[in-house]
């Protein structure tokens, strides 16, 4: 038996674009599916030829979309006493050093991004099984680990996006809300396909985006045509 759809899927799928079509088009599209009646969260996602076992061609990092993503995020920010003051006025929802790090071991998660000053580093690697799992260990590559906490946790607060691809060699990313006008949209999704295809390995073979599609949380997905 299929998977049970919702109506507003149901109503959206009716209307998805035969094949590729252009970016443009494609947030036209997914913009005149049903509201659902709350701001959807509108993501990219694309399938990439790339060989996820092989380091050196993993894609991981961060990047400020030109109209951000129309949330802001939860950043906690493990830090030196003399910048917690800082990172709590850059935006941060909890700052400091050990009394964080036994907050988080006593089973508190609640936030999206965890940021580190490179000399808490070493203190905060105990949390390691804890944040790794789930995506919020700070690290240098995705731009969390950084000499200006306060700097980097306004960015992120602000939306800055994090990605990640999975084993399956896929990125998912956010790239903003229905709420959107359909340029600001398509200005995001432009900014990040062009960034990822800046940051093609140089090792990778064949086809290198495979796939890309872009859809709101309850609508079908809608093809992209970024070769």
């Amino acid at each position: 038996m299929g998977r049970k759809r919702s109506k507003h899927y149901e109503a959206g799928a009716a209307s998805v674009p035969d094949g590729k079509v252009s970016i443009p088009e494609a947030v036209k599209a997914v913009k005149a599916f049903p509201a659902g009646g709350f701001d959807q969260t509108v993501e990219l996602v694309m399938h990439l030829g790339i060989d996820p076992r092989q380091a050196d061609q993993a894609l991981r990092g961060s990047i400020s979309l030109p109209h951000g993503i129309g949330k802001t995020r939860k950043v906690i920010a493990f830090c030196e006493d003399q910048d917690v003051e800082g990172a709590l006025a850059a935006g941060a929802v909890e700052a400091g050093g050990d009394e964080l790090i036994k907050k988080i071991q006593d089973g508190w998660t609640d936030f999206d991004v965890a940021v580190a000053a490179p000399a808490m580093m070493k203190s905060v690697s105990r949390l390691g099984r804890v944040l790794g799992p789930v995506g919020k260990m700070p690290s240098a590559k995705a731009g969390t680990v950084s000499g200006d906490v306060a700097a980097t946790v306004r960015e992120y607060a602000a939306g800055k996006v994090e990605y990640r691809n999975d084993d399956g060699g896929n990125l998912h990313v956010p790239v903003g809300r229905m709420s959107f006008d359909e340029k600001q949209l398509a200005e995001n999704i432009e900014a990040f396909v062009a960034f990822v295809k800046k940051a093609k390995p140089a090792s990778t073979r064949g086809t290198y985006i495979r796939k890309a599609c872009v859809s709101a949380t309850m609508s079908p997905s809608v093809t992209l045509d970024v070769q």
